[in-house]
């Protein structure tokens, strides 16, 4: 049975929760009580209703009865405030209140689709993961134990610094957060995790807080045979994690390679906020951040400044609220481009001044400039957070576009590739490959530009920059009737501020050089779409 709720479709068949076209991780249990309450709409689920279906009438405490319903309401985009789904009735239960439509059962396809992207067509930008010459390994989310959903970021937070340490070593092939994470809440067999991100190692663990102490368990799992290498838990004050990061760091690179330079070691140490306060702030914004929602992006800002007020040395934080700036041009406001990128600019170089080591902030300041047009300085930042951090999908992302918006469309693709091969679950897929479709149109291969964005209109209809690519494309390839079409849908889909896009003056798209700029509106002219 498929449930459809707003833009959520929920397979109970299938134990999937979607949005759209994306897959929502949910922890087993959480998708249970959903479930239920999805199945009993017409009526109120009582507390005893809940434990005994999702349960099995087991004692259950009721902290982690209001975790699960958190989670829920969180998994659907609702929240305690607004209750627009899933409303708590006073002393009587729960209910869902939301327009609910079941959808008709669907076949199964005779081969199973790839469900962690929803085409084929990534498969021709670069070769299904397999074993680095570098032992790989994967970072999973680590497992919050005590028992507060506020306390999610927390954990969250460790397991990524952990994984940002490991990827400084230039002795592992280490998976970008934004993959690994999306299994975070799934019941996922470690072998099936290797072989799907084409890893040696998993590192996994759990994370319990209580007042100010902390206990850090953790695993490294041979993901081909499942077989478990080394453990280890740290009891320590909160005020201890840094250390204890270090720790585990250290002891996964002596397990994967025994014979690790020490240098490399001491390479892999990173700079820790001197304050936890800063430190929080941090991770909750980078919370916010991830969930790729217009509204969500001013609650990650505020996180990020607040941690620099906390800690103004803090250089993650000036580059994370840099990032915020560009993503809220690219993806939901380009008439803020004159606004927020300077601003990026200025919290990118304040990153880099406070921490010339940190890739993350290299960049996002080579994505900034090249926004502004500056793009020699872009080359060399990009080059240099490649270098600084060989793991960094991020890295390799500005790399590519530094180089598409440089000039150098033809020796883009490799980065981008290498990017979304290193995370290739990560939320800039549609804009890494919308390079991939911009370099090819660059360097007149118009069918491979066409092919990838088309491919990117019907996966991600939402995200506006590939049509212009494409209309750019079917303009040059004499497909005019076509791009008529594509020109009408995203007309439809973005309203009339499409139009007013292409007709910018393009000396305000400073990312363009000159000639790139006429390559492109030749390419609407030779369309019909501009005079």
């Amino acid at each position: 049975m498929r449930f459809l709720f707003g833009d959520h479709v929920l397979d109970a068949d299938r134990r999937e929760l979607h949005r759209g076209a994306d897959a929502i991780a949910i922890e087993p249990q959480v998708l249970d009580l959903l479930i239920f309450l999805l199945q009993n709409r017409d009526r109120v689920v009582t507390k005893d209703d809940l434990v005994a279906s999702v349960w099995g009438g087991r004692i259950v405490s009721e902290s982690t009865l209001t975790s699960r319903i958190f989670a829920a309401r969180k998994a659907v985009g609702d929240d305690g405030q607004h209750q627009k789904l899933i409303r708590t009735i006073a002393r009587k239960g729960l209910r869902f209140v939301g327009d609910v439509r079941i959808l008709p059962d669907r076949p199964e396809p005779a081969i199973a689709p790839d469900r962690r992207q929803p085409d084929e067509f990534r498969e021709s930008l670069h070769a299904a993961p397999g074993l680095s010459e570098r032992p790989g390994i994967a970072v999973l989310p680590f497992a919050n134990s005590s028992g507060d959903p506020e306390q999610e970021y927390f954990s969250d937070g460790v397991a990524e610094d952990i994984l940002t340490t490991l990827s400084k070593s230039r002795a592992l092939f280490v998976i970008a957060r934004n993959s690994t994470f999306t299994y975070k809440g799934k019941a996922t067999a470690i072998t099936d995790i290797g072989r799907e991100l084409g890893v040696r190692y998993v590192l996994e663990g759990s994370i319990r807080k209580a007042g100010s102490r902390i206990r850090v368990t953790t695993r490294l799992v041979d993901a081909a045979t499942g077989r478990q290498i080394w453990a280890e838990h740290y009891d320590r004050d909160v005020a201890d994690v840094f250390l204890v990061q270090d720790e585990i760091a250290t002891s996964v690179c002596e397990a994967i390679q025994p014979r690790v330079e020490r240098s490399e070691r001491e390479r892999a140490a990173r700079k820790a906020p001197e304050r936890l306060d800063a430190w929080e702030c941090f991770h909750r914004g980078m919370w916010h951040l991830a969930n790729t929602e217009a509204e969500e992006i001013a609650k990650a800002r505020g996180f990020f400044a607040r941690a620099i007020q906390l800690d103004p040395q803090f250089a993650r934080a000036d580059a994370a609220l840099a990032q915020s700036y560009l993503n809220e041009v690219t993806i939901f406001r380009p008439d803020l481009r004159n606004v927020n990128v300077p601003q990026a600019l200025e919290h990118a170089r304040n990153a880099v001044k406070k921490d010339t080591t940190d890739a993350a902030a290299h960049a996002v300041l080579a994505r900034a400039l090249w926004m502004l047009g500056s793009h020699e300085e872009s080359l060399a930042e990009a080059d240099l957070a490649v270098s600084l951090e060989p793991n960094s999908a991020v890295a390799y992302g500005a790399q590519g576009g530094a180089r598409l918006w440089g000039g150098r469309p033809r020796d883009a693709i490799k980065p981008l590739q290498t990017a979304m091969r290193l995370s290739p679950f990560d939320p800039l897929i549609p804009l890494w490959l919308h390079y991939v479709a911009r370099a090819h149109y660059l360097a007149e291969d118009y069918a491979a530009s066409i092919r990838v964005a088309q491919q990117l209109r019907h996966s991600f209809p939402h995200f506006r920059p590939p049509y212009n690519t494409l209309l750019a494309a079917l303009g040059q390839t004499g497909q005019v009737d076509e791009a008529r079409i594509v020109f009408a849908e995203a007309l439809e889909r973005f309203n009339e501020a499409f139009r007013t896009y292409l007709s910018l003056p393009l000396n305000e798209l400073r990312e363009l050089r000159a000639e790139d700029r006429e390559h492109v509106i030749s390419g609407f002219r030779k369309a019909g779409l501009v005079a």
